[in-house]
């Protein structure tokens, strides 16, 4: 299967210029983990929840700790670019490429999302529900998978544990 059937089309994007504060609201808003950026509809980098936690520590996490992180800012997040905490080193595919070449990057990488690049132009983006998803829908079409709903009420249907 393609990538340009199963991947998400438009993409919810941020510009670099924009604050971390609102990349996480739109994160929040859309239940997100990774924003592409875009500047002038070219992809020139990718944020992800990951980035935005590694910008701000825990307020739990000790002074040692919150060093040890990747970027570290003491400002307030609605006046930190997203430039300053994303990736710039964007891994990508193209609409034509398969579902399971995605699995595989995503897979080797650890990442859970590529965004979809067709002539340097951001197009879509494939997550890991994504192949998930069509893998499921693939199984229970060829009959590997069964719906199965199952009832505590039952006879024998598993031990039950006490609340």
């Amino acid at each position: 299967m393609l990538i340009a059937q199963r991947m998400i089309s438009p993409v919810r994007t941020v510009r670099p210029l924009d604050s971390i504060r609102h990349a996480r609201e739109i994160m929040e808003t859309y239940r997100i983990n990774q924003l592409p950026v875009v500047h002038g509809g070219d992809l020139i980098g990718i944020i992800t929840d990951r980035d935005l936690r590694d910008a701000f520590p825990s307020v739990f996490a000790s002074a040692s700790d919150a060093a040890a992180h990747r970027h570290r800012h003491d400002g307030d997040p609605g006046t930190i670019p997203v430039e300053i905490v994303m990736t710039s080193d964007v891994l990508t595919l193209a609409p034509h490429d398969t579902l399971a070449t995605a699995a595989r990057l995503m897979r080797r990488e650890r990442v859970g999302a590529v965004p979809i690049v067709d002539h340097g132009r951001l197009v879509g983006i494939v997550t890991r529900s994504d192949v998930l998803d069509a893998y499921l829908d693939g199984a229970e079409r060829d009959g590997r998978i069964a719906a199965a709903v199952t009832s505590t009420t039952r006879p024998n249907a598993g031990p039950k544990f006490a609340s």
